[in-house]
């Protein structure tokens, strides 16, 4: 595999780590990956949460928990490590400064459309910024106004397709169907950015996520024209992803028939291990509801019929009786818990096989 150039910084091993809330990748998984040569990314989502003891309010919290993540990973490796920002998260403002703040070397940002990010970028600024899309026509829209507004370009692309897990961007009926496809959305973002990398003589790798599994899918991907991938589901499974043991094990004993597509409180589809909790939500049985986070732009307090953070809140420390954990398409291929290491080394394996 050829190494992942994102501006000046040299990604030995074309695999960026997904970020995944609440939760699930923090500093220890995010510096696991980033030692085996990969960009390592730690979840911003929910951090007021699993920092509340640091600040007086969620915002406070969660502010405080980046900078301390973002700190313990610095202590754990030397290698690269991001920062997913949620667009839809009512702090993103604040979770997009700490972090160019505190020196993150990237910020991964989708669930929306990122278009004031570089306005963020101080003049001795370090940190990429990386917006993840689901079509070539966001990909141009963020391209142009970025530039316009700020003469800035991305310094890479996320380009997702529908079989991610967690919140999809993409409606329900366009899911299944082929002209959505990662395989199809590929070469359609990278003609895309190629007109401004034409344009302005920049380079802006493509990388490429959802249903990312195996070596043998990396070597399909980036003949497509792809110059790394995405990967979430696959570090789950690891000693170091920061999730509970209970989390893991649900995608153990996941079958293929048990990853659904639920409709979430944030007004998105997303891809999740169907369990209890989700088949009571299907059945109408409201959670009570209490909002002291206001953590989603989108969600409708009033007819929500759970809370989202806590129910990932709740997956994330092993309640699977009161959440439930987000998934992409192929998790069901999880067999054991594994090392970030080995994990690696059997990608590594995969693709060289397959290339035959």
């Amino acid at each position: 595999m050829n190494p992942l150039r994102i501006g000046n910084l040299v990604v030995a091993v074309p695999i960026v780590q997904g970020g995944m809330g609440v939760g699930i990748s923090l500093s220890q998984l995010a510096a696991a990956v980033a030692n085996e040569g990969g960009v390592g990314v730690i979840s911003s989502a929910g951090l007021g949460l699993l920092y509340r003891n640091l600040g007086k309010d969620y915002i406070e919290a969660s502010i405080q928990g980046l900078k301390e993540e973002l700190r313990k990973a610095r202590e754990k490796t030397k290698g690269v490590i991001g920062v997913n920002v949620m667009v839809a998260m009512s702090n993103f403002t604040d979770m997009v400064k700490t972090a160019i703040a505190e020196k993150a070397d990237i910020i991964f940002s989708g669930a929306g459309l990122p278009l004031d990010m570089p306005s963020f970028l101080k003049s001795d600024s370090t940190t990429k910024l990386v917006p993840i899309v689901s079509s070539g026509r966001a990909a141009k829209i963020i391209c142009e106004k970025w530039k316009k507004d700020y003469n800035y370009l991305p310094d890479a692309v996320v380009v997702e397709g529908p079989k991610a897990g967690g919140h999809l961007g993409f409606k329900a009926e366009q899911i299944t169907e082929e002209n959505y496809s990662l395989e199809h959305l590929i070469p359609e973002v990278v003609s895309a950015v190629q007109v401004f990398e034409e344009k302005y003589e920049v380079k802006i790798p493509v990388i490429a996520a959802g249903g990312v599994y195996t070596g043998q899918n990396i070597l399909d991907i980036m003949k497509l024209g792809a110059s790394g991938v995405q990967m979430g589901t696959r570090f789950v499974t690891t000693t170091e992803c920061d999730a509970s043991d209970a989390f893991k094990q649900t995608y153990i004993d996941a079958n293929e028939e048990d990853i659904k597509i639920i409709k979430s409180p944030v007004g998105m589809p997303g891809r999740a291990i169907g369990n209890n909790f989700l088949e009571k939500v299907r059945l109408g049985m409201k959670q009570p509801i209490r909002c002291p986070f206001k953590c989603i732009k989108t969600c409708e307090i009033s007819s929500s019929p759970y809370c989202i953070i806590t129910a990932l809140f709740n997956a994330f420390k092993g309640n699977l009786e009161n959440g439930y954990a987000f998934a992409g398409a192929n998790a069901y291929l999880a067999k054991k818990i594994v090392s970030v290491k080995e994990t690696f080394n059997e990608i590594k394996r995969e693709y060289m096989e397959s290339k035959g």
